[in-house]
């Protein structure tokens, strides 16, 4: 399925990879996934920061196509941090993904300091505290610009003690509350990864979990992963005929003034005329 959010575009298989890896770099811009996070925090070495540093200074003028280019910097107050930024704006990134962000602050901070016109930011939900905050972090978005809430399951399960279970029942209610946050005020929610990566079967099962909750699309670590994300995150057939069959039967003369009618048994509305309409033209207009 697909909610679609103020300046949607997809976000269905969003992967991770770590800056320093320049031979990954040189395959993103043939990837099929909706967009990459150049990752400058848990996947980079101390040893290999300036490396990853410098190799997104050279990716500025490289084209990636419709892919959005995301770079992760270290934690706000870490030592790290202001030099992660300043490469990362050095690649002209389309967003800023913020690493365990649990206020407002630094997402304003943040904002001053790339300016009202700079990138997009995007914060990971990873710990108790930005579930308490999540209510004023979304709230934020007007004025701090922030886009995208991006889950971090295995810091969220190392941070509360919690074990979860291959169907994350544990974590649902988390998870849902993340996304009505992230609707609340308009913005792009992202599904946390699938840690392991040979399993294509269980990462389908995880994907289709992440869609039935609402998620926009899903972060990845390896690019095995894409395909997966990429069918579980779009409407499959059946509710594409759906939402053509409600255009169909409210352009029908009969039909055109009514309220509500009745389409193969289901009563409809015109409120879902409206989201039918939005979502056959969102997909037209991204080839989707």
């Amino acid at each position: 399925m697909v909610f679609i959010t103020p300046g949607w575009r997809p976000r269905r298989s969003v992967l991770f990879m770590p800056a320093s890896n320049e031979r990954a770099l040189a395959k993103a811009p043939t990837l099929g996934c909706d967009g990459i996070i150049l990752d400058l925090e848990d996947s980079v070495a101390p040893g290999d920061r300036d490396l990853a540093r410098s190799n997104l200074a050279r990716l500025k003028d490289t084209d990636f196509g419709n892919r959005e280019r995301i770079v992760r910097i270290t934690e706000w107050d870490s030592d790290t941090a202001q030099g992660d930024l300043e490469a990362a704006l050095a690649c002209s990134p389309d967003a800023i993904l913020l690493p365990k962000l649990e206020t407002v602050q630094p997402l304003t901070e943040l904002r001053q300091r790339v300016g009202p016109q700079g990138p997009a930011i995007w914060t990971m939900v990873e710990s108790p505290m930005a579930l308490m905050n999540l209510r004023d972090l979304a709230a934020s978005a007007a004025e701090t610009g922030l886009e995208a809430f991006v889950v971090g399951p295995n810091d969220l399960a190392k941070s509360t003690g919690m074990k979860p279970g291959p169907d994350r029942a544990e974590l649902l209610p988390w998870l849902a509350q993340i996304v009505a946050a992230a609707r609340a005020h308009g913005l792009s929610v992202l599904d946390g990864v699938y840690n392991d990566f040979r399993n294509i079967e269980g990462l389908e099962s995880e994907c289709r979990q992440g869609a039935r909750l609402g998620f926009d699309g899903k972060t990845l670590i390896h690019p095995a992963q894409i395909d997966a994300s990429n069918a579980a995150f779009v409407p499959d057939e059946i509710e594409r005929a759906r939402a053509q069959a409600i255009v169909d039967a409210y352009a029908a003369p009969e039909n055109r003034d009514k309220g509500a009618i009745q389409i193969n048994g289901e009563m409809v509305e015109r409120l879902h005329l409206d989201s039918a309409k939005k979502l056959l033209q969102t997909l037209k207009d991204h080839g989707l």
